[in-house]
């Protein structure tokens, strides 16, 4: 029995193959004493005869190994890797198996198959005090359980520069979806155990750069095919008597409350119309003679005077409520996600309708049109990436951008089929076109297209074909009501660091100096649709960054 191992950068990805991966070995590795820093270390089992699998013990030492995490990537199957339309910027077009989700290793134990190669995904999390500076060794041991024989091991040298990246200044939401947490794991709806998931999945978001949260005071109306409905997470409660509308915020207190605690800074108040046209109103369960029932949904006209009605009795209250807990301008509202010029009409109707109602709030919506924001129908517009030129040109201020299942060529994007520097890239594109906030619609979607099946995401990973994999989640539900970090949400990570990075060599140096270096190292002016589709150019700057930041302290 014959064990290979190699370290290498978090920007490969090793699928499951008997084929050697072409991958570039390390042997050092930086970051700054604050700095999450992941990087994999990949393996073979050559056995002599027939055996499958051999159950391995690792063994980690070093000044900082107390401090470092080992995970084990796993493969999920994919359907629905890419759509037909293509660039040269994707791994594989053919469906398969895709490397993705970081299974806990329990016990320091996992089991490895013979002759398929795998990786072992580590990462280095520094305490809260900041690591000393300098170099510290680092050695992975692989072990035979059964017989405690040394199979194989690899050393690396972590360089830590005694510098701390600065606070995240950008905003950024990636859509937690807690109705997909209730239905995969079956429980009931705002039980202790429903309240216990969200808080693990908020907490694992806001350890990812996530410092915003979806917050469903009804339930949102986000790819639900029309007539049809996803369970209930409606958090405002709402009583219709001869009186008016009464609103009971105790939920929503117990959820902005949790938030809170775990660190999210900013609260996304779901679509108060459907997705795609505002053409009508979302779910809203109303207890009405002490019975609770949909008064609103598909059968209500968005801009019906009984919903009118509802919406001038209930946005006072709550815009009241967010006021009285010095959440003002932290709180940002959708009209409708998505819009086109198709239906830019109803788009405005809705827009003139919620804005006088939400004065001293922000708002803000999804769209690739300009026309809208030149309109002066979108407060804040968050751009689709592949649409951002004209945003950017006539230089609109806190600009957003968003991607997704449609923005499939040129742009950055994280499907499974794509290379990891094209995730990566997106923190430097931040940086240097100074964008606010970072939108994207799936950091738990199970559901298939429309919401019409709930699914099993470790089987289901393209939302039966709706959406290139990779674009409904970055976790998977895990044991413990947990989530499974996948391998695609720590590259975007690491590119937000970049950008933090890039933040602080400019506070020490100039803006100028910075993109000088920028485009020095990675060899081109970098645009959204304009960057090098390798990995060793975005280590490099990487690199550079550190040592000039080192040099300068």
């Amino acid at each position: 029995m014959r064990l290979s191992l190699t370290f290498t950068h978090c920007l490969e990805k090793v699928f499951h193959s008997r084929n050697a991966p072409q991958i570039s070995q390390i042997n050092t590795l930086s970051g700054l004493s604050n700095e999450i820093v992941s990087w994999q270390g990949v393996y073979c089992l050559h056995p002599t005869g027939n055996e499958t699998r051999r159950e391995l013990r690792y063994r980690l030492e070093g000044p900082l190994a107390e401090y470092i995490s080992v995970r084990q990537v796993q493969s999920v199957p994919s359907h629905f890797p890419c759509y037909a339309e293509t660039d040269e910027n994707y791994l594989r077009t053919e469906p398969g198996l895709f490397p993705d989700p970081l299974a806990p290793v329990t016990d320091c134990r996992f089991f490895a198959g013979t002759h398929y190669y795998g990786s072992l995904w580590l990462t280095l999390t520094p305490p809260s005090t900041p690591v000393a500076g300098g170099d510290s060794p680092l050695t992975l041991t692989l072990s035979d359980v059964a017989t405690d024989e040394v199979l194989a091991s690899a050393t690396l040298t972590l360089h830590i520069v005694p510098a701390v990246l600065p606070p995240q200044t950008l905003l950024h939401t990636e859509w937690l979806h807690s109705d997909c947490l209730a239905d995969y794991y079956r429980l009931e709806v705002f039980s202790p155990e429903y309240w216990l998931a969200v808080r693990n999945f908020v907490r694992s978001a806001v350890n990812s750069g996530v410092n915003m949260l979806l917050t469903p005071i009804f339930t949102p109306p986000l790819d639900t095919a029309i007539g049809g409905e996803r369970t209930t997470v409606q958090l405002v409660g709402v009583q219709q008597s001869t009186q008016g509308y009464r609103f009971d915020f105790q939920r929503l207190a117990q959820w902005v409350d949790l938030a809170q605690e775990e660190g999210i800074e900013h609260f996304e108040i779901a679509p108060l119309f459907t997705q795609w046209g505002a053409a009508h109103a979302p779910k809203i369960m109303v207890e009405v003679e002490g019975q609770l029932r949909p008064l609103f949904g598909w059968h209500t006209d968005a801009h019906a005077q009984e919903y009118q009605q509802f919406l001038q009795a209930l946005l006072p209250a709550l815009t009241g409520w967010f006021r009285d807990r010095q959440l003002q301008q932290r709180v940002w509202f959708h009209i409708s996600d998505e819009p086109t010029l198709e239906n830019i009409a109803a788009y405005q109707r809705a827009s003139m309708t919620l804005r006088p109602l939400l004065a001293g709030f922000h708002t803000f919506d999804a769209l690739s049109d300009y026309a809208f924001y030149q309109q002066g129908l979108v407060e804040t517009p968050v751009a689709a990436t592949d649409h951002i030129e004209p945003f950017i040109e006539n230089r609109v201020p806190g600009l957003w951008a968003y991607y997704c299942c449609v923005q499939k060529t040129e742009v950055a994007n994280r499907f499974f089929a794509q290379p990891s520097a094209r995730n990566r890239i997106l923190g430097i594109q931040l940086y240097l076109y100074d964008i606010t906030g970072f939108l994207h619609w799936g950091f738990n979607f199970y559901n298939s297209g429309h919401s019409r099946e709930k699914l099993d995401p470790y089987a289901v990973t393209d939302c039966r074909n709706a959406f290139p994999s990779g674009d409904a989640f970055v976790v998977y539900p895990g044991d413990n009501r947990e989530p499974v970090e996948s391998l695609r949400l720590r590259v975007l990570h690491q590119g937000l660091q970049d950008m933090r990075a890039l933040q602080l060599l400019e506070s020490l140096t100039d803006r100028a100096a910075v993109e000088a270096l920028i485009e020095q190292e990675l060899g081109m002016r970098i645009t959204f649709k304009h960057y090098p589709h390798q990995a060793d150019p975005l280590l490099r700057l990487r690199e550079a960054v550190n040592k000039r930041i080192e040099a300068l302290l």
